[in-house]
């Protein structure tokens, strides 16, 4: 059973696109639309743009587009159905059942509650004799009895099958724990618990469900932390660990570290801001995830070569998200934990105070990489420098660092000057060959930028796009189009006749005619095209006598692809409109 088309369009009628949208991007209106920094990609000015009219997103940079259902698929990686479930609950809307998609969502509520029994059974040993040197473990790193609960720290004990067992008494299958990701299976079919002998840290999303692990090992085993693996419940790359806590904090900033201890050894000293990435490197995701919940991020990583090294990487994807940065630099410890266990809780609060704005914090790093008293490293560090100052958006932000860099090396603040303003101009340059040669093939402009939806026929489907268009527009011109013998089969572009069919199916059916309600029908990338062709200027001034220009296109080259066959086709459809009462008058 799949979601009735009625409840779809009250539900997108209750959800402005704006207001939702407005929840994830900070929107500013400038004509008639708002704009943003995209959330699905990152940049620095913002090209993510909201109709409240039409009631669709586009991006002119990644190129996703949609109404709001598509939205909410892309924002919270959700499928159709959960996502119409969400909006559905958004709107206080009673969300119908709907069969096979009511089948997968019960299965994952099934791993979900079986992710939180298992933590409940983690916690539990912890508080067990086999948990004793998980808790001797907790109670050497200083964690409080608080702590310990408020994380639901447990420890997974020595054995190949502890879990499994106590997840069967239960009712839970091994197939269930496969999916899940809390059991290996080995080459010969035989299953184990993934956790063993190591202290475990639920990963808890921001609607307070557990949807995976991070273990780490007690002994000299290896790997030292062991991460559940993505599973249909769980993503590394698109969660951050307490981050379902951080968002709720009131200092102004969120604090990222490398792992699980130093983010929770610094909420337990009152830095409540603190996350952490799951096992893996910061991604774009993470960065614009983060930037849902603040302005300003303190990068707070080890002082090592490879923390260094990290920062300078995550420097880059959270300016991209359009967040501030600042980057704490450690002294007299290698990490968060490490420094509040040794100098407290009053000289991590300094070191924060003290963090650097990250331009200055690259230049300090690109120093180190040079002897400056040899001309020859002078003259590298320079080239450096001025790749990273004029790679700087603000001109007052270029001539503060372009001077700080030049006293760096030793030479005038004009003569940085004059080599960033040349840079400057070689990155101008090059931009403007680039867009001449797109300039240039004016086709190829007019291509989706999906290459599985190109168009055969240019002509065709620039018409094509016109008449869905005008549809939107208005929709009564479906009785125009039906007289004039139109039919989604003359399209010679598949998306746009499925696109075509879809709204005059629901047009038929008495149903709102708008793109949002194509959310369940069209993929991600034909949403995107139909909303990148529908946010293209069209007059309802003339439309009537615009469809009749379209539509002739359209058939003229329906004949030339198919000949006698496309004749007898508009002929067959002319007849059907004649006899079909249900139209009305042209």
């Amino acid at each position: 059973m799949r979601i009735p088309d009625s409840f779809l369009d009250e539900l997108v009628a209750r959800s402005d696109i704006v207001d939702v949208v407005g929840g994830y991007v900070r929107l500013t209106k400038k004509g008639n639309n708002y704009w943003g920094l995209c959330p699905f990609h990152s940049e620095k000015t913002p090209s993510f743009s909201v109709s409240q009219q039409k009631q669709i997103y586009k991006c002119f940079g990644c190129g996703k587009g949609g109404g709001v259902v598509n939205f909410i698929m892309e924002a919270e990686q959700l499928p159709f159905v959960d996502a119409v479930r969400l909006l559905a609950q958004r709107a206080n809307l009673e969300m119908p059942e709907t069969g096979e998609a009511q089948g997968v969502r019960e299965y994952r509520k099934r791993l979900l509650e079986l992710n939180r029994e298992a933590a409940r059974y983690y916690h539990g040993v912890l508080r067990s004799p086999e948990g004793a040197a998980g808790l001797d473990y907790l109670r050497r790193r200083a964690l409080s009895p608080a702590t310990i609960t408020r994380f639901g720290l447990g420890v997974a004990p020595e054995g190949w099958d502890n879990l499994i067992s106590a997840m069967a008494e239960r009712g839970y299958s091994k197939k269930e724990l496969l999916d899940a990701g809390l059991v290996v299976k080995n080459q010969q079919g035989r299953l184990y618990d993934r956790f063993r002998n190591r202290v475990m840290f639920p990963i808890i999303d921001l609607r307070g469900e557990v949807i995976g692990f991070g273990g780490r090992v007690l002994d000299d085993s290896t790997p030292k932390y062991l991460n559940s693996p993505d599973t249909v419940i769980y993503n590394k790359s698109r969660n951050l660990f307490a981050l379902n806590l951080a968002r709720k904090s009131r200092q102004g900033h969120l604090i990222l570290t490398e792992g699980y201890m130093d983010t929770i050894s610094l909420h337990q000293a009152g830095f409540d801001c603190a996350v952490a990435s799951l096992g893996t490197a910061l991604t774009a995701e993470h960065a614009q995830l983060l930037s849902r919940y603040t302005g300003e991020v303190i990068i707070c990583y080890d002082g090592d070569g490879a923390g260094v090294s990290a920062a300078q990487r995550a420097i880059l994807l959270l300016e991209g998200a359009g967040l501030k940065i600042r980057v704490l630099q450690m002294r007299g410890a290698k990490d968060p934990d490490e420094l509040i266990k040794t100098q407290g809780r009053a000289a991590f609060a300094q070191l924060l105070e003290q963090s650097e704005n990250h331009i200055q914090y690259r230049l300090d790093r690109l120093k180190g990489n040079y002897d400056l008293t040899d001309d020859t490293q002078r003259v590298e560090f320079m080239k450096e420098a001025v790749g990273l100052v004029a790679s700087l958006h603000s001109a007052v932000e270029r001539e503060i660092y372009g001077a700080r860099a030049a006293e760096l090396a030793g030479v005038s603040a004009e003569a940085m000057a004059a080599e960033v303003k040349k840079e400057l101009r070689r990155r101008i340059f090059q931009e403007k060959k680039k867009q001449e040669r797109r300039d240039l093939a004016p086709a190829q402009q007019m291509q989706p930028r999906e290459r599985s939806l190109r168009y055969e026929n240019i002509r065709s489907a620039r018409a094509e796009e016109g008449v869905i268009r005008l549809m939107l527009l208005s929709p009564d011109l479906f009785r125009q189009a039906a007289a004039q013998g139109l039919e989604p089969e003359q399209f010679s572009a598949p998306v746009l006749g499925k696109t075509y069919r879809l709204l005059r199916t629901r047009w038929e059916q008495g149903l709102q005619v708008q793109l949002a309600g194509l959310a369940g029908e069209l993929s991600g990338e034909e949403m995107s095209h139909v909303a990148s062709i529908t946010d293209q200027p069209e007059s309802a001034a003339h439309a009537v006598q615009a469809l009749r220009d379209y539509i002739a296109v359209i058939q003229t080259e329906a004949q030339r692809r198919g000949g006698g066959d496309q004749i007898a086709l508009l002929r067959a459809a002319q007849k059907k409109y004649k006899e079909n009462k249900s139209y009305g008058g042209s």
